[in-house]
């Protein structure tokens, strides 16, 4: 298998899961036909969307509230070299030298 179709089947692989996070996610169970308060105790109406402070996308139905990560995390790079930093307003890692963070490090895989 050449890079190409290993970073093909790695995209299609990391789109499932995603599918799957969405469907099978965290899960505050709450039946029932009208708001829904959240485990920070903010009221979201039936059927709405939201982005909570630490970058998770979320969703009420009459089943209850999902909530899923919307940040994409670097797994596949030098740990002993590089150190990962999160910026909470972009939700967006960066990978940078611990020796000079001024640097960036290449990172081979992410996952959300």
């Amino acid at each position: 298998m050449d890079l190409e179709q290993w970073f093909s089947f790695l995209v299609e692989h990391l789109n499932l899961l995603g599918e799957l996070s969405k469907k099978y996610g965290s899960l505050e169970p709450m039946p029932r036909d009208s708001d829904f308060m959240d485990l920070n105790g903010v009221i979201h109406p039936l059927n709405s969307k939201w982005k909570t402070e630490n970058c998770e996308e979320c969703t009420c139905d009459q089943g209850g509230i999902y909530c899923c990560n919307t940040a994409a995390v670097p797994v596949d790079y030098d740990t002993n070299k590089c150190q990962i930093i999160f910026n909470k307003e972009t939700c967006t890692y960066t990978v940078v030298e611990q020796e000079d963070p001024g640097k960036t490090c290449a990172v081979s895989g992410w996952v959300l």
